[in-house]
């Protein structure tokens, strides 16, 4: 047998934290020389954190990097073990994102990405340039403060592998996993033993056993052992970086990291041996053939060996499961959340809360994270008792270890009524807060709104009336959307103040919950109470978090969820008569189910007016084309002439594929033609095609 322990890791950077990406880089390597590793693999541009975005333009960013770094050879912490670290390299004046070897204070190699990520949330060539000179190597000349640590004038930059006296390892970077002629086709068939994957993949629902699936056809093909490291967190932006750091040799996972986890550093290792792969391919006879014939890349030769003569058993295959996508909204905007929390500042949450589904699922995230936060405190984790101290103010006896308890410290919640609420939401509201355990108030706004009518009389001389009471459309808005702004101002007002009225210090987090579905359409009034500072459920559909709320009453055990998921949604900002009552899908003329599809097809599918109607005609092929058609009008409609509320989006958790978040996801204009007078034209001629050949 030929042994080898192999380390990677899930590490929560965040953009531009040098100081603290360089702790938990240096805790990881030291992690893994402390469970026998020969190998330690990062996540992508882990020195910097991943999301730096526009500051990768800046000169500093690329300075603290090699500053960061000559920290990390500085010592002796990698003397016997390989370390391949995430960092921006800037060569001969070109911005590349690349991987640096690193053995006994020596750089080894820097292998820069081939193939950069440029689609849905990722822009990458905006700020770095793709490797194209492959299957090559030249010099790279090293910074002054780098030179003086390694005694290296230039090191091998391009496309190569390292190539100890036992094997070879070579790397490729996230995105060129997912890329048709992925670079470990290749370096699988030239002999590398060992493919290793720094990457920044973020969380979205559903999604995790793609990446899996990828991984495990990297090496079921030809063999060989994959790597994969990821970065776990909050960067600093919108997306969730789900970790789930593996090994993977022949095909199958031997060990598998956490997915959604508050801890800061997780190293997994594996002791695999060589002589499988060697096994695994050699038994493959087309394999061998087209091995026979590969280019070969570049070996950087290194006096080192990965193997060991002790002996210990080899790692066994894993059993891979997925969360369920109710889990997934539990713990993924759960742990962004506390993320969030403790690097913004903030001492805590608010939360305007109406008894309904979106409010409600919103509440039940915050308590998973304080269960999470109440478990990781009685497993011991340090870092997690240390934030939870800062943040609440406490000194060190305190420990939180009970999720209520520290709910009650950190989330504010507020009940807002108004004459059109209902006494059934007022007491949804309180029973959820009481379960979770936040701070709980109710108010009645009446005389506020009243406050403002008022000076809009005496200001015009006219009274609004609400439609029920014979006003028009306009009044009838205007009448809402002013109950719903005053709770926006309500809710900052009592965000900034509400710590000082309990004896304590800092502010508050406004969070709001808007649904995706909602934003979509833009069932929102702009700047109420969707505008807020985070949105934990912003791109979770309400599909989605109907099923969630099921979920979260039998396994967070927020039974008072049960009575939610059993109302009709409702905004309740009309008057409620023996006649009426305001649905919101009456009220949208679509249901939540239709406002998925469209997303989807809106934003998965790219259809514009026409080619939506083509599919839908016959996927609702229980409806007429005629009412297919008008459904489809009236999303585009609605769609278009609410896109502008997308610009003032409050930033959400990234979750769901169609997000229509503005100029970071969906990079359409915000100014739209609404009759779509040529679209619509088309449609209306397709029916009358489709309704002649239904009678032929």
């Amino acid at each position: 047998m030929k042994l080898t322990t192999l380390a990677t890791c899930n590490l929560n950077q965040w953009a531009l934290d040098f100081e603290g990406n360089l702790e938990r880089i240096l805790a990881s390597i030291e992690e893994a020389k402390n469970r026998d590793a020969c190998y330690r693999l990062g996540p992508e541009l882990e020195i910097t954190g991943y999301g730096c975005e526009d500051a990768f333009l800046e000169e500093d960013t690329f300075r603290h990097a090699w500053e960061s770094f000559a920290e990390i050879i500085g010592n002796d912490l990698t003397e016997g073990i390989l370390c391949d670290i995430g960092m921006p390299i800037m060569h001969k004046n070109v911005r590349y994102n690349c991987r640096i070897f690193v053995l006994d204070r020596k750089i080894l190699l820097i292998r820069p990405k081939l193939f950069l990520a440029n689609d849905g949330n990722y822009r990458e060539p905006r700020w770095f340039t793709a490797w194209h000179h492959t299957r090559s190597i030249e010099d790279y000349h090293l910074p002054r403060m780098i030179r003086e640590i390694t005694n290296q004038q230039t090191v091998p930059i391009g496309l190569a592998a390292i190539s100890t006296r036992d094997t070879v390892i070579a790397t490729e970077t996230c995105e060129e996993l997912f890329t048709p002629n992925s670079p470990h086709i290749h370096l699988s068939l030239d002999g590398i033993e060992i493919i290793a994957n720094g990457s920044a993949s973020h969380h979205q629902l559903r999604k995790l056993n793609q990446r899996i699936d990828l991984i495990r056809s990297a090496t079921a093909k030809s063999g060989g052992i994959y790597l994969y490291a990821n970065q776990q967190g909050c960067d600093g932006g919108r997306l969730y970086f789900d970790g789930c750091a593996l090994i993977a040799i022949n095909g199958e996972i031997v060990t598998r990291g956490a997915q959604f986890s508050i801890e800061d550093v997780e190293v997994v290792t594996a002791t695999i041996d060589l002589e499988e792969v060697r096994s695994y391919r050699g038994a493959i006879g087309s394999r061998s053939v087209q091995a026979s014939q590969a280019t070969p890349i570049p070996r950087i030769m290194v006096d080192f060996e990965l193997t060991t003569d002790r002996r210990i058993p080899p790692s066994n295959s894993d059993v891979v499961s997925y969360h369920t996508p109710e889990e997934e909204i539990a713990y993924g905007p759960a742990c962004w959340l506390w993320d969030y929390l403790r690097r913004s500042g903030s001492s805590g949450f608010f939360l305007p809360v109406s008894g309904g589904a979106d409010s409600s699922s919103t509440a039940a995230i915050v308590g998973s994270m304080c269960q999470m936060v109440a478990n990781a405190v009685v497993s011991g984790n340090q870092q997690v008792i240390a934030d939870a101290r800062r943040i609440t103010g406490e000194d060190d006896n305190y420990l939180p270890t009970d999720p209520r308890e520290f709910a009650n410290r950190i989330f504010h919640t507020c009940y807002m009524e108004s004459q059109n609420s209902s006494k059934a939401t007022r007491n949804r509201a309180k029973a959820i807060a009481d379960q979770v355990g936040s701070y709980h108030l109710d108010v009645n706004i009446d005389s506020v709104v009243s406050a403002l009518v008022s000076t809009f009389i005496k200001l015009t001389d006219k009274t609004p009336k609400f439609r029920i009471e014979g006003g028009t459309d306009a009044e009838n808005v205007a009448l809402q959307n002013i109950q719903a702004r005053i709770r926006m101002v309500l809710s900052y007002f009592l965000s900034q103040l509400l710590l000082w009225v309990r004896g304590g210090k800092g502010g508050l987090l406004v969070l709001s919950s808007a649904n995706v579905d909602e934003s979509l359409r833009g069932y929102v009034t702009k700047y109420d109470c969707s505008s807020a500072d985070v949105n934990p459920i912003g791109g979770i559909s309400k599909m989605d978090l109907r099923r969630f709320l099921d979920w979260a009453a039998d396994h967070l055990g927020y039974t008072a969820l049960i009575d939610v998921v059993s109302a009709l949604p409702t905004a309740e900002l009309e008057p409620i008569t023996e006649d009426y009552t305001q649905e919101d899908e009456a009220d949208m003329k679509m249901t939540y189910e239709e406002l998925s599809r469209f997303g989807i097809l809106r934003k998965i599918y790219r259809c514009g007016p026409v080619s939506m109607f083509e599919k839908l005609v016959y996927e609702w092929n229980h409806l007429a084309p005629s009412e297919v058609a008008e459904k489809v009008k009236r999303f585009f409609f609605y769609y278009s002439v609410n896109r502008h509320k997308m610009t003032t989006l409050t930033p959400a958790y990234h979750a769901e594929s169609y997000s229509p978040d503005d100029n970071r996801f969906d990079l359409r204009q915000f100014l739209y033609n609404v009759r779509w007078t040529w679209q619509f034209r088309k449609i209306d001629q397709l029916v009358q095609e489709l309704n002649a050949d239904s009678k032929n």
